[in-house]
């Protein structure tokens, strides 16, 4: 590495412990320490609507899912089809307090930071438990396994009156060091905490990716045999990689029961098991920085579709549902073209352009 480290210009390691570095460069960690406060005081500098706060929300959260879901699918190479009823798992959570204590106990209001990690510790058994089929399966026949978790939490919720039967349980309203927080600060209240959970699990993870249990996870994608033969053990592995992956998952329910002042069974189904996914493809398997950008090109684009749908209404008839018919062409649409076309998905985008910028103004 260069002597100055504001000015470096190319990857010069001279030891493993520079090379495992968070920030290569000085100027790296000034960038990302000024665009972190940007996250913290945008919201201070400008007024915005409920609604928009609530989309950014639900995409800061659809993070910290996808986050677990990349740890499991992208780093580890294990393909799960049921990581929405991990959320649910967390969510629900949530919810049996609440049935059980009352939605105003001081457990749900003032004790939140626990329940949210109650949750998630909760979510990492039921990965753990889930992860067990790894020990003996793989790819088609695993995600069959984590599919028929997906539809057993569907059906245990929709028939069990301690759950409600799916319908919505309400989530009393928490309370911050300045007193109850009231309806017009509640979503920027969790935008903050969301944000923090956030900070603390990407560094979290990029950490772990640093330690010998992240490489391990590689390793066993990449051949679990030769892993093996390397004294590291596949299936302890495999299913703490589910544990991982439950525990984020857990945490993303109950800050996604938080959010909403509610849980109900139409946030967890199968369809946003397939959203998930999908914007881990998108985003970028097996990158970090593909976890964030999965979430916030699939949420644009449904809003995106939302307006486009507005629009077209003028033109079509008023009892068609134009937007019901384009959310699932749109979102198919562009699955398949990152398939085809840019299967490291936007992470690849991201890794070229930073590349173009350091390397400028020469090509290589």
């Amino acid at each position: 590495m260069s002597a100055n480290r504001w000015l470096a210009t190319g990857n010069y390691f001279t030891s493993y412990k520079e090379e495992q570095r968070i920030f290569s460069t000085k100027l790296d960690r000034a960038i990302f320490t000024i665009f972190l406060l940007s996250l913290f005081v945008w919201p201070l500098l400008f007024e915005t609507s409920s609604k928009n706060m609530l989309v950014i929300d639900n995409i800061l959260i659809a993070i910290i899912a996808v986050l677990g879901l990349n740890l499991l699918t992208g780093f580890a190479g294990l393909i799960s089809i049921g990581h929405a009823a991990f959320v649910g798992v967390g969510a629900y959570t949530i919810a049996s307090f609440i049935r059980v204590i009352g939605d105003d106990h001081i457990l749900i209001t003032h004790a939140w930071p626990l329940m949210i990690l109650i949750a998630g510790f909760v979510g990492a058994i039921f990965g753990a438990f889930v992860g067990l089929p790894a020990l003996r399966l793989k790819h088609l026949y695993l995600l069959m396994a984590t599919l028929s978790f997906q539809i057993i939490f569907q059906w245990v919720i929709n028939f069990s009156t301690f759950f409600n039967q799916g319908q919505t349980i309400s989530v009393g309203r928490v309370y911050w060091v300045t007193g109850k927080v009231v309806r017009n600060q509640h979503y920027t209240f969790w935008y903050y905490v969301i944000l923090i959970v956030i900070i603390m699990f990407g560094f979290g993870v990029r950490n772990l990716l640093r330690t010998r249990y992240g490489r391990s996870l590689v390793a066993v994608r990449d051949n679990d045999r030769a892993a093996d033969a390397m004294g590291m053990h596949p299936g302890f592995t495999k299913v703490y990689a589910f544990a991982l992956a439950g525990f984020l998952a857990g945490v993303a329910g109950a800050l996604h029961a938080y959010l909403y002042r509610g849980v109900g069974f139409e946030s967890f189904t199968l369809h946003y098991s397939i959203v998930y996914l999908a914007m881990a493809i998108v985003g970028g398997m097996g990158t970090l920085n593909g976890t964030f950008w999965g979430p916030l090109a699939i949420q644009g684009l449904e809003l995106q579709v939302e307006n486009l749908a507005e629009k077209a209404g003028d033109f079509f008839p008023s009892n068609m549902n134009l937007a019901t018919a384009l959310r699932p062409l749109t979102f198919g649409l562009v699955i398949v073209l990152f398939l085809m076309f840019e299967p490291r998905g936007i992470a690849n985008w991201w890794r070229i352009a930073r590349s173009y910028v350091k390397l400028w103004p020469f090509r290589y």
